[in-house]
């Protein structure tokens, strides 16, 4: 390709948060840029924020229908190649759905969407058009998080037998919905946010984390959720014993209420011949612990002669220099930016370029929600993890 790659925003104006992440990932490796955005459902702030980014006049939308119903239209040299939707989680499907309809990729914020059958309707459209989805799990995105599948993949640690995730937070210890925090309004909303809290928000990415590097599906749970705070509508706390396909056994904690933690994700893999451990407040150190020898220490860096391809594909910097959250992020764009120009020139993409969470993993997130509500309100000890 001789050109960036054209995008269309939907939600994420001046008044959200998770927009200007999305932005700023995707502009890291100036393959793609913004051209056109309905940034908001109030009017006002849409055009504001559209200002504000200096998109043209006539590509500044308030309603995301408009935007794609005229962006479809546009001539070749104009068109969007993909939309990305940052809305609140019961405004991805419908957006979602058209996008696709109209012949455009599309990159969604998880869950994927506000249900299940949603979802399973999304994967249909996306086998249908032949367009490709890249859902922003952004832990996946970590080098050493690659590191540690790779390590699971090759059989270093032998059969794995122990998968321990955990990830709490403390920014909900309050009732700060009815305190003004719009972040924490929708979250908190079942209207908005759907039938699950925290572990819709952050035990998603738990569970992704914990199937990613095990290479192990889970087969059956067992859930604990709780509302701690009092007069809050979702769960914003829980536990939940896992089952694996692959044999391993885990244990998933989530929580929003952790007072004082900030974003402590965190995930440890056991096998037979040793251990590994990520933690996403030091993401460029992977611990792998042995049996019979010292722990070593794995550190990102480019051109680390240490590392798998897949690791090394998605650093950025020399040793030493710290790769965060943004950067992580700014990987899952690029592989599916690389994607979409394989695609558009008629090549097959790389292994590296086609590594992105996919409408699969929004499905086994929607699935996982629904387990985990209905195993907690259940008094069976094991629910089967059902798609």
């Amino acid at each position: 390709m001789n050109r960036k790659l054209r995008m269309g925003m939907i939600g994420g104006g001046k008044d959200a948060f998770i927009g200007a992440i999305h932005r700023l990932a995707a502009n890291m490796d100036g393959l793609i840029e913004l051209k056109a955005g309905a940034l908001s459902i109030n009017p006002e702030i849409a055009q504001d924020s559209g200002r504000s980014l200096f998109l043209e006049e006539d590509r500044i939308y308030t309603d995301f229908k408009t935007m794609l119903e005229k962006e479809a239209a546009q001539p070749a040299d104009k068109r969007l190649d993909f939309i990305t939707i940052v809305t609140p989680n019961f405004a991805h499907f419908e957006p979602a759905m058209m996008a696709l309809d109209k012949g455009f990729h599309v990159v969604v914020e998880k869950p994927i969407t506000f249900t299940l059958d949603e979802a399973k309707q999304l994967k249909a459209k996306v086998e249908q058009t032949g367009l490709t989805l890249l859902l922003t799990h952004t832990y996946t995105g970590y080098p050493m998080v690659k590191q540690a599948r790779a390590m699971v993949k090759n059989g270093a640690l032998g059969k794995i037998r122990k998968v321990w995730v955990e990830y709490p937070q403390g920014w909900l210890s309050k009732l700060s919905e009815r305190e003004g925090n719009a972040q924490a309004a929708w979250r908190t909303d079942p209207k908005r946010s759907g039938k699950s809290g925290c572990f819709g928000d952050i035990g998603t990415h738990a569970a992704n984390l914990a199937e990613y590097i095990s290479g192990q599906k889970i087969d059956k749970l067992c859930a604990d959720l709780n509302i701690m705070v009092e007069g809050r509508m979702l769960d914003d706390d829980g536990a939940v014993l896992l089952r694996f396909d692959g044999g391993a056994a885990g244990v998933l904690m989530a929580s929003q209420v952790a007072a004082g933690e900030e974003n402590a994700l965190k995930i440890r893999v056991y096998g037979e011949k040793g251990g590994l451990e990520w933690a996403q407040h030091e993401p460029n150190t992977l611990l792998v612990k042995w049996l019979d020898k010292p722990t070593e220490i794995y550190r990102a860096g480019a051109g680390n002669p240490h590392l798998d391809s897949f690791a090394t594909h998605n650093c950025r910097t020399p040793g030493g220099h710290p790769e965060g959250y943004l950067e992580a992020f700014a990987n899952l764009y690029r592989n599916f930016a690389l994607t979409l120009q394989a695609k558009i020139d008629g090549v097959p993409p790389t292994m590296g370029a086609l590594d992105f969470p996919s409408v699969d993993d929004g499905i086994r997130g929607m699935a996982f929600i629904d387990m985990v509500v209905k195993s907690s309100a259940s008094q069976e000890k094991w629910t089967k993890f059902e798609i």
